[in-house]
């Protein structure tokens, strides 16, 4: 268990900048993880297998990408308890992101601003980083899985999207347990178009015959999950699921961040441009989620995320459809505590 509690460290972050205080915590995590200190944050793993798209999870809680985006804080991560954990978004080449400040707290609401962009050091740091974790380099078995987030340069035309998916798909497919194919942030310009019909077909068939390619390759399959938006109606939704199945998608990724601003009206800082995160996304990602299972089925794998703030909540994802969850800013809200108790309130409450 934690040596430190989370709510002796979090005034001292809120006192920072988001965007500071997120890179802070980064540096410690990659400094501490694999030496004694990363005792003061370690949780010991809850087990509760569950077997999705051909893999072992060990637990049912993840970490949403976004958070450790150049995959340098892998094995810190995951001394924190969670099943497994997501790194990325990754594109083909280092870009900057958007102008600071990007990144805003709205504690009133327990929610996040972000523009960050895609913010990240490209594809070949991405894989060093991957490849130096304890976990990849030790190839342990039954151990936390890893999944690697894949998007598209700002600069490629929205037209050429594909070629830096599969560019993507190349560079991450020997070193990922599954790769999750963003196609739903906010902060990269048109980025959302690719979830609609057409566009969508387009990219779910290349990226299946490149899969089918590199699994002869590499001799093994790698699972693809598509992550989306909550901003999508049902009919959008339908259309999707059924996407997902006629290209043999292996799961489905809901939700990432909403545009909507309705839930933080009034609040400061609430008119940020951005993907807003966090409580105010619960219910908006459920009812995708609910929207979900109801077109695809029973058997079809659902990561649901967005707004768990407590264990009632990562509950809660899984009654409206999801297999497992995942959380980001309710680690920034709550900290590493949350991850233990979130997986045991699903293993005891489900």
């Amino acid at each position: 268990m934690s040596l430190l509690p989370y709510a002796l460290a979090r005034p001292f972050l809120f006192g920072l900048d988001a965007e500071t205080a997120h890179e802070l915590t980064l540096n410690t995590l990659a400094r501490a993880q694999g030496t004694p200190l990363e005792w003061a944050y370690c949780n010991g793993r809850v087990e509760d297998p569950i077997e999705l798209a051909g893999l072992t999870f060990p637990n049912r809680v993840g970490l949403a990408a976004g958070l450790d985006k150049n995959a340098r804080c892998i094995d810190g991560l995951g001394a924190m308890g969670f099943g497994f954990v997501e790194v990325g978004t990754v594109t083909p080449k280092a870009q900057p992101g958007n102008p600071k400040p990007r990144m805003f707290r709205l504690p009133q609401a327990n929610a996040l601003i972000n523009r960050l962009g895609f913010n990240n050091d490209g594809l070949d740091a991405f894989i060093a980083n991957v490849q130096r974790s304890s976990l990849r380099a030790s190839g342990r078995k039954n151990s936390m899985l890893l999944g690697l987030n894949i998007g598209k340069n700002a600069a490629t035309p929205i037209e050429r999207a594909t070629d830096d998916y599969v560019t993507c798909l190349d560079g991450v497919y020997p070193h990922a347990d599954y790769v999750t194919v963003n196609i739903s942030s906010p902060n990269t310009k048109n980025l959302r178009a690719l979830q609609g019909d057409e566009a969508l077909d387009g990219l779910l068939g290349a990226l299946a015959a490149r899969r089918e390619a590199l699994a002869q390759q590499h001799q093994k399959r790698v699972p693809l999950f598509v992550k989306i938006a909550p901003d999508l109606i049902e009919a959008q939704v339908a259309v999707i699921a059924a996407a997902l199945q006629r290209h043999g998608m292996d799961g489905v990724v809901a939700t990432n961040t909403t545009i909507s601003r309705e839930a933080v009206q009034g609040l400061p800082h609430a008119e940020e441009t951005g993907g807003l995160s966090g409580a105010p996304v619960f219910e908006a990602s459920n009812r995708v989620i609910g929207q979900l299972r109801a077109a695809l089925g029973k058997k079809f794998p659902i990561i649901g995320v967005g707004g768990i703030l407590s264990a009632q909540d990562a509950l809660g994802k899984i009654r409206a459809g999801a297999d497992v969850v995942q959380i980001y800013t309710g680690l920034i809200y709550k900290g590493p505590e949350l991850v233990r108790q979130a997986a045991l309130a699903i293993k005891k409450g489900r």
